[in-house]
């Protein structure tokens, strides 16, 4: 149920309309005003918004005017939304909105979406956490305006050997490289992939090891909207069946097979 007095904060998906969830579209699809991220979104979601709804692109807005925006909209009894890329939980800016919103007796709820690193996991028919590899996933960014706390340096994280995905960085992927095997897990074999666009249309993907991946990344002329992802788990030379699954395996739905 749409409730009074409230901003929602929807995640619109990885890119293609068709990934977007029942409860975000139906937000879109009564939206009086939607604030969207332009520089991200695929502008094919937008048709989901009524013929009538006032559309502002966040991208040519600071916060301050955001903010009004989501305010005033809703103090006049409209429904206001926030259209996040992917899922709003991760590098957005809900939580500065949220709380001065609050501040002002506004509602917010968050309507989760699917996130860039499953679109392309999903387009590269990946497994992120595969037994005998890996059971970490660990999703950052590359530091260059925007700064990490000291502890997550690329070459701190690195040493845990998992799966990794940087949002955001793909225009800095030749730091991140060398940052990586600094860390000592990742070797030049290591592989890596660079997904443009997950999910849309026009997306590219490229697969190759931490030793090509800057060029061919250059080659593709890939500079932005792109996810990273670094690990074994994308090109496994072997890896562990899971146990759930596994006749000899005992559970709490299934007792174990021992004729097997």
């Amino acid at each position: 149920m749409i409730e009074p007095n409230t901003i929602y904060f929807v995640g619109s998906g990885p890119g293609d309309p068709e990934l977007i969830t029942l409860k975000a579209k139906k937000l879109l699809e009564n939206a009086d005003v939607v604030v969207y991220s332009g520089s991200l979104l695929n502008p094919k979601l937008l048709e989901f918004a009524k013929k009538d709804a006032t559309l502002h692109d966040a991208a040519l807005l600071d916060r301050t005017k955001i903010y009004e925006i989501l305010r005033d909209s809703t103090k006049q009894g409209k429904l206001a939304i926030r259209f996040h890329d992917g899922d709003p939980a991760l590098f957005s800016t809900i939580r500065e909105q949220i709380d001065k919103l609050n501040l002002d007796g506004i509602n917010c709820k968050v309507v989760p979406g699917i996130t860039a690193i499953l679109g392309a996991a999903s387009s590269l028919n990946l497994e992120l956490t595969l037994p005998g590899i890996t059971q970490t996933l660990i999703i950052t960014r590359a530091e260059l305006r925007t700064p990490v706390p000291e502890g997550e340096r690329i070459s701190n994280l690195a040493t845990h050997g998992a799966t990794m995905a940087f949002y955001l960085s793909v225009h800095l992927i030749r730091n991140i490289v060398d940052e990586l095997i600094k860390g000592g897990s990742y070797q030049t074999s290591t592989p890596a992939a660079v997904v443009y666009r997950a999910t849309w249309e026009d997306e590219k993907i490229i697969v190759g090891t931490l030793g090509d991946i800057v060029d061919k990344v250059r080659e593709a002329k890939i500079t932005k909207t792109a996810i990273i992802i670094v690990g074994n788990v994308i090109n496994p030379t072997s890896y562990e069946f899971s146990k759930v699954y596994d006749p000899q395996f005992t559970h709490g739905y299934r007792k174990a097979d021992k004729s097997k």
